[in-house]
């Protein structure tokens, strides 16, 4: 752990919270309280600045680089600021990408906590989820009162880490009663409708009513069954009752940071929590919010998910992107023919009404050439330009990008951001308006078993739900191997998930899975722990 972090009582007077306000978790660490939402000391007042990529490789990027770049950018330019960020998943933690407090001199600390159990959300909602499970299981052994269908529950059970041997399984083996050799599966704990829940919670009373609405399958009659019917809520929301508090800790430099829910945005609507992102509106003049992966998946789910339920207008996007992204998209490594790659991802932003902004992810590597290339091509397209260091040289290296997204956004006093397709519309057309206008699909395609679900669920009212497709990261498509900006193609829907209680159906496209499965080779054979107790190799 870094020896020269600022105690958190200090990051706190940089945001001039009162000590009633927070809970201290070591000298580094503290939860918010709930009663600074709607403190008439804190009224609402920041810009709201979206973070984005083009994208990815496997490895990533440097989006979250980026963002916490751009947060000591700002402070340092004279600005009250703080990002509000996600928190990681054991899953890539261990598996191939590695953790996600960033690196280098624009991480955010104590990265190693973070990056592990930090304050115990994850455990939190893993259990939280898994506890409804047992519940729904207890309730069938018991006398199945419900009339459950046991072929039909759908809610399954939860953990945080790739552990594909746990996708489909069965319970209650040898059993006599109703539920016995039960067919059901894990999902990651980071595509857990309770993640969803609590990150798109406002309130706790909103956060109960989220999970009494879960649907966890049906009757045999056909009918829908709650959580609430199990009597589950209250024992949930005795789990997340930590869990609902955001996290402030801080950047290298000492910029505030709000660390928030966690859930993916491949396979969920992967942003922080939306009660983190109020507070940082109340408590600072920026707000830097990443989304996850690129703008296809976080920033599309953000515009028509997110924003619509809680009211929050981002002011402008940044749009991260690299050489190495750009030539992984392209044909033989080639930039140029990954270009348009970029230009989709441009359009996609500018589709929201987002004034955006690109920001070049500067490695060492870079040749002048290609970087002169870049940003040679990014003004062609009408779009402002920065190079970003934040990994090498902290605030330092991302003033230039702080001071053009300050100038950009008061140059743009009105925005009027928007999503893709009008909250009436049917399912099948909003998943329809994202593939066409955002992904560049000609069409859509639905599986009978997808098909049927959507009219199931339209029939017990659900149909005006916005739509979260998990889709892959690799590909503007549902192909990781189509490059560029593919055209012609079909997006395949194979099945949909309801998720009641967060508030969206979930459309499952191509051969997605929500519980991924760790690498021949993963990152947890270069982590260990020193003598002196240090965790090394994260």
């Amino acid at each position: 752990m870094r020896k020269d972090l600022l105690p958190i009582q200090t990051i706190a007077q940089k945001l001039n919270l009162t000590d009633d306000l927070i809970e201290p978790l070591g000298p580094h660490g503290a939860k918010l309280r709930l009663n600074l939402l709607g403190h008439p000391a804190y009224p609402r007042r920041g810009k709201m600045i979206l973070v984005t990529a083009t994208t990815p490789t496997k490895s990533g990027e440097g989006k979250t680089v980026t963002a916490i770049g751009l947060t000591q950018g700002l402070e340092r330019i004279g600005k009250r600021v703080i990002i509000t960020s996600r928190e990681p998943s054991l899953g890539p933690v261990f598996g191939m990408k590695g953790g996600a407090a960033g690196g280098g001199r624009s991480q955010i600390e104590p990265s190693q906590k973070i990056n592990l159990h930090f304050h115990g959300d994850f455990h939190a909602i893993t259990a939280a989820h898994n506890l409804l499970a047992a519940l729904i299981d207890s309730h069938l052994f018991h006398g199945n009162d419900l009339d459950l269908d046991p072929t039909r529950i759908t809610f399954p059970r939860a953990l945080d880490m790739n552990d594909r041997a746990l996708r489909n399984i069965q319970v209650s083996t040898g059993g006599k009663r109703d539920g016995a050799n039960r067919a059901t599966g894990f999902l990651i704990t980071a595509a857990s409708e309770i993640m969803a829940i609590l990150a798109l919670a406002q309130s706790r009373a909103d956060l109960r009513a989220r999970l009494g609405a879960i649907i966890i399958g049906m009757t045999r009659s056909g009918a829908p069954v709650r959580a609430a019917q199990l009597d589950a809520v209250g024992g949930m929301m005795a789990l997340l009752s930590d869990a609902i508090l955001p996290n402030l800790v801080q950047t290298t430099e000492g910029t505030p940071a709000l660390v928030h829910c966690g859930p993916f945005a491949n396979i969920a609507h992967g942003t922080s929590s939306v009660i983190s992102q109020y507070m940082g509106l109340q408590l600072a003049d920026y707000v830097v919010n990443e989304c996850g992966f690129a703008s296809d998946l976080g920033c599309e789910k953000y515009m028509d998910i997110v924003m619509p339920s809680s009211g929050i207008r981002p002011s402008a996007a940044v749009l991260v992107t690299t050489v190495q992204s750009l030539r992984s998209q392209g044909e033989d490594q080639s930039m140029e023919k990954g270009f348009a790659n970029l230009r989709k991802h441009i359009a996609i932003l500018q589709g929201f009404g987002l004034p955006t902004i690109v920001a070049i992810n500067r490695f060492p590597q870079n040749s002048p050439e290609d970087l002169a290339r870049l940003r040679e091509y990014c003004l062609e397209q009408g779009a402002n330009c920065v190079f970003s260091e934040a990994f090498a040289k902290g605030a330092e290296g991302a003033v230039a990008l702080a001071e053009e997204v300050v100038r950009t956004i008061e140059a743009n006093p009105d925005v009027t951001p928007h999503g893709v397709y009008d909250p009436a519309d049917s399912p099948q057309e909003k998943v329809h308006q994202v593939a066409t206008k955002v992904y560049g699909a000609s069409d859509v395609s639905f599986s009978a078993q997808a098909s049927e679900k959507l009219a199931r669920f339209t029939e017990w009212g659900y149909g005006g739900l916005p739509v979260c497709i998990a889709k892959t990261q690799y590909s503007l498509s549902d192909d990781p191997q189509l490059l560029g900006a593919p055209t012609g193609w079909t997006l395949r829907i194979t099945d949909v998930a309801l998720s009641a209680g967060a508030g969206f159906l979930v459309a499952i496209s191509g051969s997605m899975m929500l519980m991924p499965g760790l690498p021949k080779e993963s990152r947890a054979s270069g982590i260990d722990v020193d003598e002196d107790g240090e965790i090394q190799g994260l």
